[in-house]
C-alpha cells in the first residue's frame, strides 16, 4: 500500500512539473511570436492587448489543470488513509525475513515481484534523489537482504534467519538502477542452475555468508558510503558470530560505494574496517563513465541555445539524479561533488583492493577494447589506468583482471569472474576460467 501511496506522489509530482514546463514553453513561444508582431507599428498596440489576453487565459487555463490534479491528489491521500484506518496492514512480530522481494534466482525473471523490484530500482537510480528529499514511499532505504527479503539488523533476527552463518562475511553490492537481484542474473544459462551466484558459490566452495545490500542508487555515491559504512558497523556488531574477516564486492557504482564506504569507515575508526580484506570492484567506473559524460555534454551544449526546442530538453536531462551525475568523474567523496573534481582516496593499507574489467571484444589488447569497454565502463575508468601517475587508482599489479569476450551486465555473474574473484581472494578457483584475461599492468594506460 505504501508503494502505492508513493507512487501516487510521483504521477502527481509529475503532472505539477510537466504542466510547469507547458506552461513555460508555451508563454516563451507566445513572447517570441508577439514580439514579431510588435515590429509592425500599427499592429503594436493591438497586439500587447491580445498579448495580455491570451496571457491570462493561458495562466487560468495551467491553474485549473494544477488545481485539479492537486484536488486528485489529496482525494487518493484521503482514500488510502481511510482504507489504512478500516483495513490496518498486519505484520507477523516472529518473521524474520518478509518475503517482499523476488528470488535471487535467474528464473524469477518476469515474474511479478521482478518487474516490480526491477521498476523500483530504476526509478530511484534515475530520480532516487528527488525521491529522498520528497520522503516519497518509493524511495529506497538502505537495507542488508538475504534471499530476496530484508534482513533486520539486531542480533536475535540474525541468529534466526542465518543459522550456518560463519565468521567469514561477504557483502555484495549492486550497481546503478539495479536491486540485489542483478547477482543471480543469467544463472540458468552460465552457472547451470538459477539459484546460483557468487556469494552462493564463496558459500560453498569457501564457506563464506552471504550478504547483499539494496540501495537507492539515486542518491550521491559518498551518501551511500557514509551509510553503508555505519551499517557496516552494526551488522559486525550484532552478527551472530564473530566476525573474522569481511569482503566487499561490488559491481559498477556498487564498486564506488565500497570504496566511498571503506575511506569514511577507515577515517571515523570504525571497528568492522579492522576486519576488512578485501575490496573487489567489478566493472566499477572509478574514472566515470562515458554515457553520463555524454548526458552532461548534451544538456551544456543544449542550455546554450535560449530556445524552448532547446532549454526543455535540457531541463529534463538535467533531472536526472544527483548518482548519475556522480558517475561523469567517478565521484566518490562528499568534496568530489561539492568542488566539481576528483579527490585523492587512499587504500587502506592492510586491505587488499582488486579490480575485474571486460571487453566485448574477446582479446582485451585489441584497439577496440580500450575504447568500448564493456559497452558500459571503458578499460582505463575499470582498470584504474591513468597517463598521469598521480591520477591513477593504486591497484597492486596482479590485483586484477580484464576478460575478453564480456559485457557490463554479463560481470555481474559468470564463471569466469568468479575464477577472478577466487584468484584474488587468493582462494583457489573451482571452476573453470573460459576466457582470456590479462593483468592490467601489461596493458597501454589511457585515460577513461
Amino acid at each position: 500500500m505504501r508503494r502505492w501511496l508513493g507512487l501516487k506522489n510521483l504521477v502527481i509530482d509529475g503532472v505539477e512539473r510537466t504542466t510547469n514546463l507547458v506552461q513555460e514553453t508555451h508563454e516563451s513561444a507566445a513572447r517570441r511570436a508577439y514580439a514579431l508582431v510588435k515590429l509592425v507599428e500599427p499592429l503594436e498596440e493591438p497586439a500587447a492587448i491580445v498579448e495580455e489576453l491570451h496571457g491570462l487565459t493561458a495562466r487560468t487555463v495551467f491553474a485549473s489543470i494544477r488545481l485539479t490534479n492537486r484536488a486528485v491528489g489529496a482525494m487518493l491521500e484521503g482514500g488510502h488513509r481511510l482504507l489504512a484506518i478500516l483495513s490496518p496492514e498486519r505484520r507477523d512480530a516472529g518473521t524474520v525475513l518478509k518475503d517482499d522481494g523476488p528470488p535471487m534466482r535467474s528464473d524469477a525473471l518476469g515474474t511479478a515481484a521482478w518487474f516490480r523490484d526491477a521498476a523500483l530500482g530504476a526509478v530511484n537510480g534515475v530520480v532516487g534523489d528527488y525521491l529522498a528529499e520528497q520522503g516519497n514511499p518509493l524511495g529506497l532505504e538502505m537495507t542488508f537482504r538475504r534471499h530476496g527479503a530484508h534482513l533486520p539488523l539486531d542480533r536475535e533476527s540474525l541468529a534466526e534467519a542465518l543459522p550456518d552463518a560463519t565468521g567469514k562475511l561477504c557483502v555484495f553490492v549492486h550497481g546503478l538502477a539495479c536491486t540485489e537481484w542483478t547477482w543471480s542474473a543469467f544463472a540458468a544459462e552460465t552457472h547451470g542452475d538459477p539459484a546460483v551466484n557468487y556469494g552462493t558459490l564463496l558459500a560453498r566452495d569457501h564457506g563464506f555468508t552471504p550478504i547483499y545490500l539494496r540501495y537507492n542508487s539515486g542518491l550521491h555515491i559518498s551518501e551511500n558510503g557514509r551509510r553503508l559504512a555505519e551499517l557496516l558497523e552494526v551488522l559486525c556488531a550484532e552478527y551472530p558470530v564473530a566476525v573474522e574477516e569481511l569482503v566487499l564486492i561490488g559491481h559498477s557504482m556498487g564498486g564506488l560505494v565500497i570504496r566511498s564506504a571503506s575511506h569514511y569507515g577507515s577515517e571515523a575508526g570504525r571497528a568492522w574496517v579492522k576486519k576488512l580484506s578485501d575490496v573487489v570492484c567489478i566493472a566499477a567506473p572509478h574514472f566515470g563513465a562515458p554515457l553520463e559524460k555524454a548526458g552532461h555534454l548534451l544538456t551544456t551544449v543544449l542550455k546554450l541555445f535560449d530556445t524552448p526546442g532547446t532549454q526543455i530538453p535540457a531541463r529534463i536531462i538535467d533531472a536526472r539524479s544527483v548518482g548519475i551525475k556522480d558517475l561523469r568523474h567517478g565521484y566518490v567523496l562528499d568534496d568530489d561533488w561539492l568542488e566539481e573534481t576528483r579527490n585523492e582516496v587512499p587504500f587502506i593499507p592492510q586491505v587488499r583492493y582488486s579490480f575485474v574489467a571486460a571487453t566485448v571484444t574477446a582479446d582485451p589488447n585489441h584497439p577496440l577494447a580500450h575504447l568500448a569497454g564493456d559497452l558500459l565502463v571503458r578499460l582505463a575508468s575499470a582498470t584504474g589506468a591513468h597517463p598521469e601517475p598521480a591520477e591513477r587508482i593504486p591497484f597492486e599489479l596482479g590485483q586484477g583482471a580484464v576478460l575478453g569476450g564480456l559485457t557490463h551486465v554479463q560481470l555481474a555473474n559468470h564463471p569466469a569472474v568468479y575464477a577472478q574473484i577466487c584468484r584474488l581472494l587468493r582462494r583457489t578457483p573451482q571452476l573453470p576460467t573460459p576466457l582470456t584475461f590479462a593483468h592490467h599492468r601489461s596493458l597501454p594506460l589511457h585515460d577513461s
